[in-house]
């Protein structure tokens, strides 16, 4: 669409295209802003028929008659350029600059391509190695290690001569020839460049708008969210490190993967003589960088910095797609594992279930190609809490997943038919990790026996995380029984049906047949056991706050717990439970765990309530004395800081993934007979398991009618989210930007799919 002169609408104007004026003209989008950004079709109007809607339905109109365009907010912006720029000119471009290089001119400040030489001045970044005519160009996209407080020189000041350009790059030369020879034996498989050339080609071009046009100052082909930020991956950058912190004090401080390896590190892994950080390839940098990037991002989500954990999940997928132009090799396969896995919780914080489990396919299908190492069983581990959290929100129903496998399916190989000792003969268990990635069983969430608890040769902390996660999933498994005895009978014909596949689970089977080794329970004093020698083992004597907090919780869950839930409290279930709660408060940190820890804690405050309510309940009798009179104060203390932070890390999340909401007690004290919390007034969480805790002491008639009232609380909540998203009332920007960054999620997924398909 043209718009000829003379125009006078202040919305033809853009950023892009400049404001027109007399005697030009200036092709605009098909399209407006919001609907390209939505993803939506459009009508081309003034304003289009989706803004209109959306006025009309935000200011509950009619009609938009007599309305001015301007209050619509539907904008046209100019048609940007398609397609690449012409060859002629690129390479004129870069000519002169050569050129200008060898008469020593000064340099451009707006240089237009990067430094293609090493620099014993830089480190860490993107890099890219690229075939043209039989000619190998290597441009590396690096970053100068300076002194703190210093600023980043430009792209020209770092040419050296050209005798020392053909040197160095010639050395460059020999050591990717090398690395390619390694590729030749490695493990994995790719996509040839000039597949990928077309596939890149034939993207839409909003796909392709970010590396064709760069912005001011961003290097060319190099997206943007990785020239913004790259610096964060210094270790001397202070803000780096800061957002480091933030996701070692949290996520990984209960999975504790061990550390990205520094370039220096990894020259040792790759084993070449002679090998320096400035000679490592470019597919290589992009795997380091993609694990880097992930630990920031989400330390950046953790601390509520989510734009810019956006932003940097954003260059985290673009590295991962840099990452896998090449085969894979050993050497960087559990770092290309661990990338896709935290890039997962990304995915999985934000609510996005779909592109967790995509992400998660990925992940697993590297590790089916690896030998039994700690970085293997530390990431099995992981997964397998993570899957602990995924089986309880869903209520161990995998019907309930999204379906992923026409995008990514799941990678099975050959299983051994032996068993490599008497424990996996026992338990009909594979406890390496090739086999435990590549079980068909484990395709949406790892289930069974667990399989690293059962390894002895795995590390004493990974096993104690697997064993809790098995835990986790029986109580869940229990869970589903209970409210199905609930249900039958209340007599209730509207309760939610609970297929029997999530009563009789592998799990439970496994459990049932093993009773003496897989029951909750002695899992959890395994675990115990576990982490006990563990920390007396280590040289350092950390302790693993997180594995003890959910020891902890669930010593007390499953302590002196009967079917009616009238056993009471002893005194080391109040222990344990304010144990858990204290060390919430002095370390908030811990409800940003992956997997169900949030949910644990907040089971823990439930059941403080419970205990509150049985100890006011005994007031005026003579059971009740000073010393019950001070347990009650202390309990009532902790109960109302814990309440409040997990009430303020509730907000932050997506309504299904939201726990209870605890209601505080009454300001004017209970009516009398009335409790001093009044759990009626819960808001449930979705998940059943979750709500046992809350309608503990419920008949079976009050508990069908209450989770039924949270089934459809829940709906509605989901709807009213939906609605302001919709209106833009809820992180219209967030929202936008999550839509242009899914764009290069979903191009990398399908480099992903066409990686699998073609092997």
């Amino acid at each position: 669409m043209d718009v000829g002169n003379g125009s006078s609408d202040p919305n033809m104007a853009s950023s892009g295209g400049g404001m027109v004026t007399s005697g030009s003209s200036i092709a605009l989008c098909a399209s407006c802003d919001r609907c390209r950004s939505r993803k939506t079709k459009c009508d081309g109007n003034r304003p289009c028929s989706n803004c209109a809607t959306k006025y009309m339905k935000k200011n509950k109109l009619t009609s938009i008659d007599g309305i001015d365009l301007s209050e619509f907010d539907c904008i046209y912006s100019p048609a940007k350029r398609r397609g690449p720029i012409p060859r002629g000119a690129s390479s004129r471009k870069f000519s002169e600059a050569n050129m200008g290089q060898s008469m020593q001119e000064q340099p451009s400040a707006n240089a237009e391509w990067p430094s293609a030489q090493p620099n014993n001045s830089m480190r860490g970044g993107l890099a890219s190695a690229m075939s043209n005519g039989g000619n190998l160009f290597a441009s590396v996209m690096n970053q100068q290690q300076q002194q703190p407080g210093s600023s980043f020189s430009s792209a020209s000041q770092q040419m050296q001569s050209n005798a020392a350009t053909a040197e160095e790059l010639q050395q460059q030369i020999n050591m990717l020839q090398q690395l390619q020879q390694q590729q030749m034996n490695g493990i994995g498989n790719g996509i040839s460049d000039g597949k990928r050339e077309n596939e890149y080609m034939g993207q839409q071009p909003a796909q392709r708008m970010k590396h064709e046009e760069p912005q001011a100052g961003q290097q060319p082909g190099i997206p943007r969210t990785i020239t913004n930020h790259t610096h964060l991956l210094e270790p001397s950058n202070g803000d780096g490190a800061r957002l480091l912190s933030y996701y070692k004090l949290s996520i990984d401080e209960l999975f504790r993967l061990p550390p990205t390896p520094s370039d220096e590190d990894y020259c040792t892994r790759l084993n070449i003589p002679g090998m320096t950080p400035q000679m490592i390839s470019g597919t290589h940098l992009a795997a380091l960088s993609a694990a880097r990037f992930a630990e920031i991002a989400l330390g950046a989500l953790v601390h509520g910095e989510v734009s810019l954990g956006m932003e940097l999940c954003n260059a985290l997928v673009h590295c991962l797609r840099e990452s896998i132009q090449e085969p894979v090799q050993p050497s960087a396969m559990a770092i290309v594992a661990k990338a896709y896995f935290l890039l997962g919780i990304f995915r999985a914080f934000r609510g996005d279930m779909q592109r967790y489990l995509k992400y998660r396919q990925v992940c697993m299908m590297y590790l089916s190609k690896m030998e039994d190492t700690l970085e293997t069983t530390s990431l099995i581990s992981a997964i397998s809490y993570q899957d602990a959290w995924a089986y309880m929100i869903h209520n161990g129903n995998d019907k309930l997943l999204p379906e992923v496998d026409d995008t990514i399916p799941h990678m099975t190989s050959s299983m051994r038919q032996s068993f490599a000792n008497q424990t996996e003969l026992k338990f009909d268990v594979k406890t390496d990790s090739a086999s435990i990635a590549s079980n068909p069983g484990n395709k949406n969430w790892i289930q069974g026996p667990p399989p690293v608890y059962l390894n002895n040769e795995a590390p004493l902390n990974t096993r104690s995380l697997d064993a809790l996660a098995c835990a986790i999933r029986t109580c869940c498994d229990q869970a589903n029984r209970r409210f199905a005895t609930i249900a039958k009978e209340s007599g209730a014909t509207d309760f939610e049906d609970i297929p029997i596949e999530t009563i009789q689970t592998p799990t439970t089977t496994a459990v049932l047949a093993h009773e003496n080794e897989l029951c909750s329970r002695n899992l959890i004093l395994s675990a115990y056991t576990l982490m006990q020698q563990h920390e007396n083992s280590s040289k350092n004597k950390r302790v693993h706050e997180g594995q003890q907090l959910i020891i902890s919780a669930m010593d007390a869950f499953l302590e002196n717990s009967d079917e009616d839930g009238n056993g009471g409290f002893t005194d080391s279930q109040i222990q344990s439970l304010l144990s858990v709660c204290n060390t919430t408060i002095e370390n908030p940190l811990v409800l940003c765990h992956a997997g169900p820890t949030y949910h644990i804690v907040t089971n823990s405050a439930v059941l403080l309530c419970h205990l509150l309510n049985g100890m006011h309940a005994m007031k005026g009798t003579d059971n009740f004395g000073a010393m019950e009179e001070t347990m009650f104060e202390e309990v009532l203390d902790t109960l109302i800081a814990v309440r409040k932070l997990l009430t303020i890390h509730r907000r932050k999340l997506p309504v299904k993934l939201r726990c209870h909401g605890i209601p505080r007690s009454s300001l004017d004290g209970p009516q009398p007979g009335q409790p001093f919390i009044d759990l009626g007034e819960t808001l449930l969480c979705p998940c059943r398991g979750c709500q046992g805790f809350v309608l503990m002491a419920c008949s079976p008639c009050v508990a069908a009618e209450r989770a039924r009232d949270a089934r459809t609380r829940m709906v509605e909540e989901s709807a009213q989210e939906a609605e302001a998203l919709e209106l833009g009332e809820i992180d219209r920007e967030l929202d936008i930007m999550g839509e242009e960054f899914n764009v290069d999620d979903d191009a990398l997924l399908n480099m992903i799919s066409s990686m699998i398909t073609n092997s």
